[in-house]
């Protein structure tokens, strides 16, 4: 394992109680790999992250990297990491070349070194065109990826991810992903932080999901996914009145309980198989006489594993990270 945690706590004091931001936070993540920390804001993946990366210390537990104790020895730690945050950490008056230059100053690379490897990244990134320009010039995507860039200056062991596609838009977050897989491609091991399930689903070997500041769930994205079933059927009844029929159909063809949404005609539970639970549905519910509107399968979303595994959707938190920088909301304890 290169990346190890056990046990860590942080708590903040605030007006009206503590903040418990890690509450005995355990991970493992073997060397190679690429682990995601999935939850919604406030769950604790940017303070851990910040306990790994030597950027805070924990109240109680242990971590290590590569073997490293991150707490004892955190100068060691940083030579073989690389961190990129949440926003990037970019000078804006500098030019993109500029900007990777001055980090590898910052690492002693020494002046001939720092412009080569500024230039190796910028090819890397496909930024050569804009590598001349200030950053301040460059979109969202663009930031993000010099960022990223300057995180592998060094060619760090472990990288580490803080909800890298942030404020990206859905080229932009496909494109940061092939970035990132060509990395880990290469062999470097990968920590991100995420509140997509899509993203976790698309870059990482296995994923801990964190609510509360500590890990409740982990697994492939498809254990999860089939924790709450593979898919979700969805009907629509034409009459509310038939609804206490659908439910018990659906929870006989379904795992767990059917829910319902506001206007009490539509319908949907957990299934294992789709198509095949789907095909019963629709026969027993035209056994039973039901009448519908639609009826359909999709794919577990965040928000069904999180209302499964924590009794609380992230509806909200989803749509603050749409919309704008992430509002941390951290769970206060009295």
């Amino acid at each position: 394992m290169i990346i190890e945690a056990t046990g860590l706590t942080k708590v903040y004091k605030a007006k009206g109680g503590a903040v418990h931001a890690l509450d005995g936070l355990n991970l493992a993540v073997p060397e190679g790999t690429v682990k995601a920390l999935l939850g919604p804001n406030g769950a604790g993946k940017t303070t851990a992250v910040k306990v790994l990366t030597t950027l805070t210390r924990p109240d109680a537990g242990s971590a290590s990297i590569a073997g490293i104790d991150v707490l004892r020895d955190p100068k060691a730690a940083r030579r073989i990491i690389g961190v990129s945050g949440q926003y990037a950490a970019v000078d804006e008056n500098l030019t993109g070349f500029e900007n990777l230059e001055m980090v590898g100053r910052l690492y002693h690379l020494g002046a001939k070194l720092a412009k080569q490897r500024a230039g190796e990244l910028i090819e890397m990134f496909e930024l050569t065109a804009a590598q001349n320009r200030p950053v301040k010039g460059f979109s969202g995507g663009m930031r993000r990826r010099i960022d990223l860039a300057g995180a592998l200056v060094i060619r760090p062991k472990v990288l580490f991810l803080d909800e890298p596609t942030t404020g990206l838009d859905p080229h932009g977050r496909l494109a940061m992903w092939d970035v990132i897989k060509s990395l880990v491609a290469d062999g470097t091991t990968l920590l991100l932080t995420t509140q997509y399930l899509e993203e976790a689903d698309q870059l990482a070997d296995e994923i801990s999901v964190i609510d509360d500041g500590k890990v409740i769930a982990e697994g492939t994205a498809d254990e999860l996914k089939a924790r709450i079933g593979g898919h979700r059927v969805e009907v629509t009844l034409v009459a509310e009145s038939d609804a206490d029929a659908a439910r018990e159909i659906l929870t006989r063809h379904g795992e767990g309980e059917p829910s319902t949404d506001g206007d009490g005609r539509s319908l949907e539970v957990g299934v294992i198989n789709g198509p095949v639970s789907l095909h019963r549905v629709l026969g027993a519910l035209n056994d039973a006489g039901i009448a519908l509107h639609d009826a359909g399968i999709r794919r577990p979303t965040l928000d069904d594993v999180f209302l499964r595994l924590t009794g609380h959707g992230t509806g909200q938190e989803m749509a603050d990270h749409a919309s704008g920088p992430e509002k941390v909301t951290e769970k206060r304890v009295q």
